[in-house]
């Protein structure tokens, strides 16, 4: 799982430690968890910001095994 953080400046980013300050929600390995339109409907949800399709880009070096 992945984690994804909305910082306190209202910027969301990729948290590899899982220890960054902020709301954070996590996102599964499933590739289809990771589809752009998907994702950003999941952090728009979970997270309270808008979020555009491709705006995050989770690359497979942010999965865990």
């Amino acid at each position: 799982m992945t984690r994804i953080v909305r910082r306190s400046d209202g910027t969301v980013a990729v948290d590899p430690t899982g220890k960054a300050a902020g709301r954070g929600t996590y996102i599964c390995d499933d590739p289809a968890c990771r589809e752009p339109a998907q994702l950003a409907a999941g952090i728009q949800r979970a997270l309270s910001v808008h979020s555009t399709p491709g705006a995050l880009d989770l690359e497979e070096t942010h999965a865990t095994p």
